[in-house]
């Protein structure tokens, strides 16, 4: 391990996002410190023991191919595995895993332990050094400098972050661990566009007391994928989850307790994930519904919690208890662990470029929930590219740009750049307008030249791609003798929908061509266009699109202003 003080990237937060961004950096040759206030909890999973899922696993799948941690990780912690969608077509099919907690954790610090060039380091990050506009380094709470000449802020919910129960208030990111409130006031300071936004979590329960025989089980799948294809070796033993209801009368008892929940009090004012909303959202939302369904997971092979998916509450502890006990199989539950909701500081994103680089501050990135999205996947996806640009920025490498044509990640990236958002960002699958090409299974194929071409593959990884590859091309030739079952199927989807790809190639083609019109988004030039309107230059100044392509995808943008846009752009050229 090396000792120094100076560094390429800084990356500052020990998340998802935090961890990849680290390893991405280190790999692609920069020397690295991750700063985090506890190095036991680096890759801890802080609230549902599961990775992947619809749009999630394409993410999980193409930080993989990128030579990221997630997708190894998961194959090491991996109880539990399920296809979602099974029964659709591949392009919509979600891998998702269960992960024993501690054995995911464990194996994201071997992964770290094994870069030479990357040094964790424990503290709290206090502020940015900027000089003469750019950020220099960090300065830490216990009066130590980092100097760097790149920073990747991966904070999670911990940047202002303040946890609600009932009318329990306390500060922090995470139950028992405390927020960064000064760097957040240095981020609000510096004038970034900035909001709040809110997430939840479940109570948690001691599976002892579950009754498993009143509940639907749910087995793990018996065929042998896995999340990685670099992963080898037997799978863990699998245990199956529980599928079970709320009911009217839990109804009853999460409205009679409504008047507490901060959600609804007006002591939260972040929004929150319309696709993961609290019990009392749902309950609230949809009163005509009989019951919402829970799936209890098990969070580890030797640890009998369970963590009930499905009902994130900031109800009081009471409610909470009274809420679980009315619940079928779990009428003698005993809660381990109450939920709770965290509300916490993000940056508007469409102040960051499709390098995740903060344009009001050079040398500075950010990434996961910090740029408003939910999901330990849509923060580890975020992670990698900010770690290779941070990498590119300190070192003079040439960007690493996904495009949404190319990788659900470019996607994500798309909508935060130039969409901003309203509530936590998730990946889903309707997002991907090319989604027919971007598959789960096909991501190395479609990601491995990128990674290669930027420089964040491992040896080992690069060996890996090269063995595959040749065996692409034997399936392709029709021998199959040796070649992995997942290529095969790759290879036998990629033929059987080979029209319908080649039509979406020429679409691709027309909008990279777009993509290739540069625009001129200042307000100077905005006004000058004859026939844009008001609404359409707030659009495009809030978004500051670069192309054409860009400006298409902008919300609310329509056909007539981009034809005016257009003319414009051909006039100046």
């Amino acid at each position: 391990m090396f000792h120094v003080k100076q560094y390429d990237v800084i990356v500052v937060g020990g998340g998802h996002a935090g961890a990849e961004a680290a390893a991405a950096a280190a790999r692609r040759g920069a020397w690295v410190a991750l700063v985090t206030q506890s190095l036991d909890h680096v890759g801890v999973m802080s609230c549902n023991p599961s990775i992947g899922g619809l749009g999630k696993g394409h993410l999980v799948r193409e930080v993989d191919a990128l030579d990221g941690l997630m997708g190894r990780a998961s194959d090491d912690a991996a109880i539990h595995y399920r296809m979602l969608n099974r029964s659709k077509g591949l392009a919509v099919r979600g891998p998702r895993i269960q992960a024993d907690r501690s054995l995911y954790r464990r194996s994201i610090h071997r992964q770290l332990a094994q870069l030479p060039a990357l040094r964790q380091v424990a503290g709290e990050a206090e502020a940015l050094d900027i000089k003469g506009g750019k950020a220099v380094g960090v300065r830490l709470a216990n009066g130590g400098h980092l100097s760097g000449s790149a920073i990747v802020l991966a904070t999670g919910t911990f940047l202002g972050g303040r946890i609600f129960r009932g009318h329990e208030r306390e500060a922090g990111g995470r139950v028992g661990e405390r927020p960064s409130t000064r760097l957040g006031e240095q981020l609000r300071e510096l004038r970034l566009p900035m909001g709040r936004l809110k997430t939840g979590t479940p109570p948690r329960l001691d599976g002892r007391t579950v009754d498993w025989a009143r509940l639907v089980s749910q087995p793990s799948d018996a065929d042998q994928w896995r999340m990685s294809p670099i992963s080898t070796g037997s799978r863990l033993p699998q245990l199956a989850c529980g599928i079970t209801r709320t009911n009217d009368h839990t109804h009853d008892l999460i409205r009679s307790g409504i008047a507490e929940s901060p959600l609804f009090s007006g002591a939260i004012e972040g929004g929150g994930p319309r696709y993961c909303p609290s019990i009392e959202d749902k309950v609230h939302r949809f009163g005509d519904r009989d019951g919402h369904q829970i799936f209890l997971e098990p969070e580890g092979l030797d640890d009998p919690t369970v963590y009930p998916n499905g009902i994130s509450t900031s109800l009081a502890a009471d409610v909470q208890v009274a809420m679980i006990q009315s619940i079928t199989g779990l009428e003698r539950a005993v809660i381990s662990q109450f939920g709770y909701a965290v509300e916490y500081d993000y940056v508007d994103p469409r102040a960051l470029d499709h390098r995740l680089a903060l344009a009001a501050i050079p040398g500075v990135f950010c990434a996961g929930q910090l740029n408003g999205t939910t999901g330990y996947e849509e923060a580890a996806a975020q992670g990698v590219i900010a770690g290779l640009n941070a990498a590119a920025c300190a070192l003079g490498l040439s960007p690493a740009i996904v495009d949404r044509a190319t990788g659900y990640i470019g996607v994500l990236i798309d909508d935060l750049v130039l969409q901003g958002i309203s509530e936590p960002y998730r990946m889903l699958t309707a997002r991907a307008e090319y989604r027919l090409a971007l598959r789960a299974d096909n991501a190395e194929t479609r990601l491995s030249s990128f990674a290669a071409e930027h420089g964040c593959l491992t040896s080992t990884r690069r060996d890996h791609i090269d063995s595959r590859d040749l065996m692409r091309v034997r399936a392709r030739s029709g021998d199959t003798i040796g070649v992995d079952p997942d290529i095969i199927q790759e290879v036998e989807e990629d033929e059987r929908y080979a029209p319908y790809l080649q039509r979406q190639a020429a679409e691709i083609e027309r909008m990279r061509r777009d993509d290739n019109v540069v625009v001129d988004a200042s307000a100077e030039s905005l006004k000058s266009i004859a026939g844009l309107s008001n609404e359409m230059t707030e659009r495009l100044l809030a978004a500051a699109p670069q192309t054409l392509g860009e400006a298409s995808r902008v919300r609310g943008i329509t056909p007539a202003a981009l034809a005016a846009l257009w003319l414009h752009a051909r006039r100046r050229a």
